[in-house]
């Protein structure tokens, strides 16, 4: 399938680098410090902004204080993160002007995640630093958009989390899932409009005239959510 778009916005986590392993072993040990399911709270947690999980399970917590320590625990946690199938052939072959990571780390964290996987820092990167709410509220994708100076409508989301997936078509955006890290079931029911393995699914046609980017996508399209 071709798809044609002005910009790509992509998630950090799942999308680009597989960072699955660490966010569980952080999650586990800050579930059991706090008698809490590890499992369930890893669960809860994906694709947000971890200080949201924390308020939802911990309502009387000094929230700013857990947040900086799971912080902490992440950034520590990094050395072996690798890029996640296509993610640097990708990013290799978009335009630097027409991308931007969206992702619900801080951004120091971040930005050591994008350096642990050898990926390009991008030019245009949101993170929950830069906005008041968090996936699955359009607040990120909304500011991403911002960055490109372009019609939500003219860009294409990449996803693997149905908060994200929820983020991108509140914000207005088309949204291309991954299945990375859930089931086809949960990231059509979430809305995406399209579903793909991975990233090595996705190449990107040279430049036209127009200079738009064309998508060359081995994808599932989602009718019955598009």
């Amino acid at each position: 399938m071709r798809i044609e778009c002005g910009a790509v916005l992509l998630d950090l986590d799942g999308v680009l680098v597989d960072s699955t392993p660490a966010v569980l072993s952080v999650w586990a040990h800050w579930a059991e410090k706090h008698a809490l399911d590890p499992e369930q709270t890893a669960r809860l947690g994906h694709g947000r902004p971890n200080i949201d999980t924390i308020r939802e399970l911990l309502p009387h917590a000094d929230h700013e204080a857990e947040s900086r320590e799971f912080e902490r625990l992440e950034i520590e946690d990094v050395a072996d993160l690798i890029p996640l199938p296509g993610a640097l052939q990708l990013l290799s072959t978009l335009p630097m002007e027409r991308w931007a990571i969206v992702t619900s780390c801080t951004r120091p964290l971040a930005e050591a995640r994008i350096r642990a996987a050898s990926l390009p820092m991008p030019k245009h990167l949101v993170t929950s630093s830069d906005v008041a709410r968090g996936k699955p509220a359009p607040d990120p994708y909304v500011k991403g958009v911002e960055l490109l100076n372009l019609a939500s409508q003219d860009c294409i989301v990449i996803e693997d989390a149905p908060s994200g997936i929820r983020s991108g078509k509140a914000a207005g955006a088309r949204v291309l899932a991954l299945l990375t890290t859930m089931e086809y079931e949960q990231l059509a029911s979430a809305g995406a409009d399209w579903i793909a393995p991975d990233c090595a699914a996705i190449g990107v046609e040279p430049k036209s005239r127009n200079a738009r980017i064309v998508l060359n996508c081995n994808v599932a399209p989602c009718p019955a959510f598009s």
